[in-house]
């Protein structure tokens, strides 16, 4: 829960009230789901994060490794 806080709080700078408008989320969002994931309302955007929560778990642990390891560099 704490990586997809940390994850989220930093991509969402400006939208954190609104993700689903935030232009690089979208765009992780489509990366990520593809195609489908475009033009997300609110409603859509939830509903995807909730069915794809378990994809989105991985992807934030890979996210915490990857902060790890770049920590370890310094």
């Amino acid at each position: 829960m704490c990586n997809a806080l940390r994850y989220y709080w930093i991509i969402a700078k400006g939208y954190r009230l609104r993700p689903w408008k935030s232009p690089y989320i979208q765009w992780r969002m489509e990366t990520f789901f593809g195609p489908g994931a475009a033009d997300l309302d609110a409603r859509k955007f939830f509903r995807l994060l909730w069915r794809e929560r378990v994809r989105m778990e991985r992807f934030l642990d890979w996210v915490a490794e990857h902060r790890a390891a770049q920590r370890a560099r310094k």
